[in-house]
């Protein structure tokens, strides 16, 4: 994923980190609990295996995500939020449940224009 290399605001890093179709889909489900990667692809529909594991992998990089590996046989890979992107997540939900009366007031449009540059 490419990285802008000047920015005039720190949100604007994050929206390079987890923009896409998928990222802010797959932060979501994670923030439930650790997964593995066949429970994800299961819940988040239309989601392909290899985007899946390429979103993870970015998403690994950036320090928000991370992975353990089970010993044993068969192999069991967990995917988790870190501690930190955790507890950030929950704040920013905090914030945002109470902008959601304002936002059902938007035309759809307006909404789905609103929330694709929020994310």
């Amino acid at each position: 994923m490419k990285m802008r290399d000047d920015s005039t605001c720190p949100l604007e890093l994050v929206h390079d980190m987890i923009k896409g179709k998928w990222k802010p889909i797959i932060l979501w489900r994670l923030r439930l609990e650790a997964t593995s990667l066949s429970k994800l692809e299961q819940d988040i529909e239309r989601i392909t295996q290899k985007m899946l594991l390429e979103h993870l992998k970015e998403l690994m990089e950036y320090c928000l995500v991370d992975k353990k590996s089970h010993s044993g046989y068969p192999l069991h890979v967990e995917y988790f939020l870190t501690e930190q992107m955790k507890n950030q997540i929950l704040e920013t939900l905090k914030i945002m449940s109470h902008r959601i009366p304002c936002l059902l007031k938007l035309k759809k449009h307006q909404r789905i224009h609103l929330l694709l540059h929020l994310f």
